[in-house]
C-alpha cells in the first residue's frame, strides 16, 4: 500500500516535471517540492502509525499474558480457599465430636467419683472392725484414701486402685487362719504378749503362755477381747495344729454369728 501511493506520488511528480507551463508546479497549483514535503510527512505519519499499532499489539499481548496469568491466580485462591473452607468444617467437626467426648468423660467420670466415694465410705468403717495385723498390713493403702473426697487431687482410677486392692486382700484375709503375737490384757487387768489367731474376720481366739485364753469379735470401734478359760486348751491346740507341731484333727471351738 505504501509502496503503491509513492510510485503515484513518483509518477504525479514527473508530470509536474512536464507540465507544459514548465514553472515547476502541478496542475494544482503546488511546487514540486512542496510535494515532496507533503509525501516525507505523510510516509512518517505511517511510519508513526505503524510503530503505534506495533506497539499496540505487544501491549495487547502483554496485558492478556497477565490476564492470564491473574485468572491462573484466581483459580488457585479459590482453590485453597475451598480446601481451607474445607479443612475449617473437618477442624470443627473433630472439635464438635471431643467436645461431646469430653462431656461424656465428665460424665462417667462424676459417675465413678460418686461410685468411689461411697466404697472409700464402707472401706473406712470395715477398717475399724479389721483385725490389728491386718490393719498394719493394709495402712499404706489405707492411707491413699483421700480424707475429704469432694476437695482431693487424686484421680478417681488410682482411689478406685486403692480400694479395690484393699477389698481383694480383705477377700483375701476372710478366706483365711490368720496368726499373730500381740499384746492383750488379761484377766488380772495387766497387759501380756499373747499368741492369737483370726478364723477370717470374724472370730479370733488367743492364749497366753499362763493358759489364759480369750475370744475375740470384730466391732464398730475395733475388736472385743473377751477372757474365757474353757476355751484355753481347746485353742493351744489349735496353734500347735497350724504351726504343725500337732496332727491336724477337729478342734471344736465357740463361734457366734453376727
Amino acid at each position: 500500500m505504501l509502496v503503491a501511493t509513492i510510485a503515484l506520488l513518483a509518477s504525479g511528480a514527473r508530470s509536474a516535471d512536464q507540465s507544459p507551463d514548465g514553472g515547476g508546479r502541478t496542475p494544482t497549483g503546488r511546487t514540486l517540492e512542496e510535494t515532496r514535503l507533503t509525501m516525507g510527512k505523510w510516509i512518517e505519519t505511517q511510519q508513526i502509525i505503524s510503530k503505534e499499532r506495533k506497539d499496540w499489539q505487544q501491549g495487547k499481548e502483554i496485558l492478556l499474558g497477565r490476564l492470564e496469568l491473574v485468572k491462573k491466580e484466581i483459580a488457585s485462591l479459590e482453590e485453597k480457599i475451598a480446601q481451607a473452607e474445607s479443612e475449617v468444617a473437618e477442624a470443627n467437626k473433630k472439635r464438635d465430636e471431643l467436645l461431646a467426648e469430653n462431656a461424656q468423660l465428665q460424665a462417667v467420670t462424676t459417675n465413678l467419683t460418686e461410685a468411689v466415694t461411697g466404697m472409700e465410705g464402707d472401706v473406712r468403717r470395715l477398717f475399724k472392725a479389721l483385725p490389728e495385723p491386718i490393719q498394719a498390713k493394709l495402712e499404706p493403702l489405707y492411707q491413699r484414701i483421700p480424707e475429704g473426697p469432694t476437695n482431693t487431687k487424686v484421680f478417681p482410677a488410682e482411689r478406685f486402685q486403692s480400694v479395690l486392692v484393699i477389698l481383694s486382700e480383705l477377700n483375701k484375709v476372710n478366706n483365711e487362719i490368720t496368726v499373730s503375737y500381740e499384746i492383750h490384757n488379761l484377766a488380772n487387768g495387766k497387759p501380756s504378749e499373747v499368741k492369737a489367731f483370726y478364723v477370717g474376720l470374724a472370730q479370733a481366739y488367743y492364749v497366753s503362755a499362763k493358759g489364759e485364753a480369750g475370744i475375740g469379735r470384730p466391732g464398730e470401734d475395733g475388736w472385743k477381747w473377751e477372757p474365757s478359760k474353757a476355751v484355753a486348751d481347746d485353742v493351744l491346740m489349735a496353734l500347735e495344729i497350724l504351726q504343725g507341731k500337732q496332727t491336724p484333727a477337729f478342734v471344736p471351738l465357740p463361734v457366734k454369728l453376727q
